[in-house]
């Protein structure tokens, strides 16, 4: 079987955001997976996916502290048009990713107990975000 819908999230401030219940629930056809895959693209460029903790939100506020240090608005960017936050989020979301591929077994990704996805948000204001997901599987 091979399934693709766009999924649209709901604007979100700056940080990382856990949106796996969100991807799950956009496609309710994994339940009648047996053994496959889900492929996740985010459509945008300063926006990016990882995996990561799901319990502790003290995690993603490490997360995006550690990523805003590494990556400062403050550095001599030329791309600076749409705002000190742009460029950072250019780079943020390169170094990060735009895609996750997650296999499926009985109905569900295979995760580790902890793990959850993420929507990082690079921008102060970033706007709705898009998904595309994609499932290719066996019943």
């Amino acid at each position: 079987m091979w399934l693709q819908r766009d999924l649209d999230l709901r604007p979100r401030p700056r940080g990382f955001h856990l949106v796996t219940d969100e991807v799950l629930g956009a496609v309710p056809e994994l339940a009648g997976i047996r053994v496959g895959l889900l492929h996740l693209l985010l459509q945008h460029t300063s926006a990016s996916l990882t995996l990561n903790e799901n319990a502790s939100p003290d995690v993603r506020r490490d997360m995006e502290s550690w990523v805003n240090d590494a990556v400062p608005e403050s550095f001599a960017w030329t791309h600076t048009l749409e705002g000190a936050d742009d460029m950072p989020a250019h780079v943020k979301s390169s170094l990060m990713g735009a895609t996750l591929t997650l296999p499926l077994r009985d109905g569900r990704p295979v995760l580790g107990t902890w793990q959850g996805i993420y929507l990082c948000e690079h921008r102060d204001r970033g706007g709705a975000r898009r998904l595309t997901l994609t499932v290719h599987g066996e019943d």
